[in-house]
């Protein structure tokens, strides 16, 4: 009979030890469940260099409207699209013909006013022999004077006519006024034009501009809220460079020389302009691009754009507090920005771990997680990729 109470004590104690085994298990598994892995960085102290990049147009610094000065047909065509030319290079000829009659006509009417400044300058000096003997009376004198004045006003008459026409036979050869590229050329020989014709666009293309738009916010943030002069702030602007439309880094360094002062009312934006060379002829009038414009940092945080939220235009974060539980924290962040991270400027201490997984997806104020390490992002390098953002320039690289 002991020996059986013995034994039904053992069974017991031995499924009680299972039942609280079974019961560990499953609350450490519930555990697990409620703590998901997600990713984290531990924010730090370095030094940034961001670009922001503006969609921007490209236009020659000097581009010239090719127009004629007289009407007429065209008799040649010299250039085609795109065809870089010299200035002084001859693109399109008008018909000479009229005109070239029109010079040898004035050429003849000079001939004729000077044989009559000829006749009258002998008359009078003739008349002048024959009054100083009293031969002839003063009138007779006088009246061969005004004779060969009004012959020389005649032949002057005669030399502007001459000097007009030979003008019009030049406009007839239509030469570039600077070097460049040539456009669209719409018209071909034959075709009837008049000082009204756009014959085509002379791009001077050593220089181009890149032409693009700065927020008001842009402008005040570079003026340091309007207590320096734009003329200040752009003087102390560092260079820039160009994104082109495939994605490549333009090899050029630009400079903003242009802030408008005054804001479109229709977009409350300010035009600005920036020159970059082109030896290599490679920009063109039409292309399109991003200007990027560095911000260089020192001693600030940078976090990930994707670790961050938004609630009435205030950004927040996760910070991985005691616990490993979330807490939301407020932060404010500098104005530029790469399109993949923030600099922030409060908010945030070194050493912080700040949660970069699942946020405004799954993690919410006070979740347990289960931190999966990351590196923290470093300053980006000197070559930008493309951005899909108005505001997005280069992806930063991961320190090693």
């Amino acid at each position: 009979m002991k020996i059986t109470q013995m034994n039904a004590l053992a069974i017991l104690m031995a499924t009680g030890g299972l039942m609280l085994s079974s019961c560990k298990g499953k609350s450490d598994q519930q555990q697990a469940m409620q703590a998901p892995e997600l990713a984290v960085i531990t924010v730090s102290a370095t030094d940034a260099s961001l670009e922001t990049a503006y969609p921007a147009s490209l236009e020659g610094s000097n581009d010239v409207e090719i127009r004629p000065q007289i009407s007429g047909f065209l008799t040649k065509v010299n250039v085609d699209d795109g065809d870089l030319v010299k200035k002084g290079q001859v693109m399109f000829i008008i018909d000479q013909v009229q005109l070239q009659a029109a010079v040898e006509q004035a050429q003849a009417a000079v001939a004729v006013a000077q044989s009559n400044v000829n006749t009258c300058a002998t008359n009078a000096n003739n008349n002048k022999i024959l009054f100083d003997k009293n031969i002839i009376s003063a009138s007779a004198y006088q009246t061969s004077v005004d004779a060969l004045n009004s012959a020389k006003a005649q032949l002057s008459q005669a030399q502007a006519g001459l000097t007009s026409a030979r003008k019009n036979l030049s406009y007839s050869t239509v030469t570039a006024p600077v070097s460049g590229v040539v456009g669209t050329v719409d018209f071909k020989e034959g075709a009837l034009v008049s000082p009204s014709t756009l014959l085509t666009i002379l791009s001077s293309n050593s220089d181009m501009d890149a032409v693009f738009s700065m927020t008001e916010k842009d402008v005040l943030n570079i003026t340091n809220g309007g207590k320096q002069s734009l003329k200040e702030a752009i003087a102390s602007m560092p260079e820039v460079s160009l994104q082109l439309a495939n994605g490549d880094i333009y090899p050029y360094k630009g400079k903003i020389y242009s802030i408008s002062g005054v804001l479109n009312q229709a977009t409350g934006s300010a035009t600005a302009k920036a020159s970059f060379p082109n030896p290599d002829g490679l920009l063109h009038t039409g292309n399109t691009g991003k200007v990027l414009i560095p911000s260089n940092r020192e001693d600030v945080m940078l976090i990930p754009q994707k670790a961050t939220y938004e609630v009435q235009d205030m950004k927040f974060c996760f910070v991985v507090g005691d616990s490993a539980k979330l807490v939301s924290r407020n932060i404010t962040v500098a104005p530029e920005n790469d399109g993949k991270n923030y600099i922030v400027t409060s908010g945030l201490n070194p050493g912080e771990v700040v949660l970069t997984e699942g946020v405004g997806i799954s993690a919410r104020e006070g979740m347990v997680i289960t931190p999966k390490n990351t590196v923290a992002p470093a300053a980006p390098a000197s070559q930008p990729s493309a951005a899909d953002s108005t505001s997005a320039a280069q992806e930063p690289e991961a320190k090693k």
